[in-house]
């Protein structure tokens, strides 16, 4: 009937039993709604784990539908919007968890108070009287007895301890007090305290209450919380480290680009200082070259000009080679190396 009702939901829509009135208030559910249980979407819902037992919850307030359920898990969004869930659910699993915890101690408190028995009541006075007659008969034989061993006579000594271990009988049966009935229930069957779930037990209870009581609703109940909290945790703590060695990594790999791009920076700069040394020396040689062309000019112009004077004077009638070539003579006696000495 069930199964029906779901796939003429599907088929025709929920609200295809309601009236044209009905219709006008309706409101078709999402799975992203937030009248729907998020818990249930994503995993499962604790109000519906404890359901009848001590534990109980009370109804969930909030909508419970499988539809709803395939129609998130299908969902392109539905890896989005999981974490967003599952930290809900493990917020509500916390507080299940931290009350749990709190009655856990208390019930270990209470297993860890020794049972004391209750006091003795007082002995009356003809029973003390009665004890006190026998302690001292028990005295005087215990001294005949070693007289009697040290002369010799095991026999007799014997036949006194006898007489002693009867005496001390009757003064047990005199000091002996019965015990409390919830004393000895207590020692017969000790308490134990469950982890999982708090609930007392019966230490060395039979083998089929104890697996009753593991396969119990709230038993299973907490063991799922305390097993999704155990997971959640651990996915978180994963991603945290996978976070910090992504942001390790990443840091490497900026301190590794930082140096890369100093080295490239100090090829670039040395690259630079040696293409301006190498212009300088360019530079220095072209100015070299200038230099010798502009004195190798300057000597063939003077040559140049002296020709043209010299033939000018000729035109002239001039003596100009004689008075070039004293003043040749001029130049070459200024330079001769009697005049600096060297000669000498």
């Amino acid at each position: 009937m069930d199964a029906q009702r779901a796939l003429l939901d599907e088929l025709m829509g929920a609200a295809r039993n309601l009236t044209e009135e009905e219709r006008k208030g309706y409101k078709e559910l999402k799975w992203d709604d937030k009248e729907v249980c998020a818990s249930y979407m994503v995993r499962f819902c604790p109000h519906d784990l404890f359901v009848n037992t001590r534990s109980d919850l009370g109804p969930c307030p909030r909508v419970h539908d499988q539809k709803l359920k395939e129609s998130f898990e299908n969902s392109p969004r539905h890896d989005s919007y999981v974490p967003r869930f599952e930290a809900e659910l493990a917020h509500f699993c916390e507080k299940l968890v931290a009350d749990l915890d709190r009655k856990v101690r208390r019930g270990r408190e209470r297993l860890d108070q020794e049972v004391e028995p209750p006091p003795p009541p007082p002995i009356s006075a003809e029973k003390a009287e009665q004890l006190s007659l026998l302690e001292e008969k028990i005295k005087n034989l215990l001294e005949q007895v070693e007289s009697l061993g040290e002369a010799g006579k095991v026999d007799e000594a014997e036949a006194l301890m006898r007489k002693v271990d009867i005496l001390n009988m009757e003064k047990a049966a005199l000091t002996h007090q019965p015990q409390n009935a919830a004393t000895m229930m207590t020692q017969e069957k000790k308490m134990a305290l469950c982890e999982i779930c708090g609930s007392f037990l019966v230490a060395n209870d039979a083998l089929e209450r104890t697996q009753s009581h593991i396969t119990g609703k709230q038993h299973i109940g907490y063991g799922m919380v305390r097993d999704f909290l155990s997971e959640y945790k651990a996915a978180k703590e994963k991603a945290r480290e996978e976070q910090k060695l992504a942001r390790e990594k990443e840091a490497e790999e900026r301190r590794k680009q930082r140096e890369k791009e100093n080295e490239s920076k100090n090829r670039r700069s040395h690259s630079s200082e040696r293409d301006r040394l190498h212009d300088r020396d360019r530079e220095y040689s072209r100015d070299r070259e200038r230099s010798r062309d502009w004195n190798s000019r300057g000597y063939r112009e003077e040559g140049r000009g002296m020709d043209r004077r010299r033939q000018t004077d000729h035109r002239n009638g001039r003596d100009g080679g004689s008075r070039y070539h004293g003043r040749d003579r001029a130049r070459s006696r200024s330079r001769s190396p009697a005049r600096y000495g060297q000669g000498r």
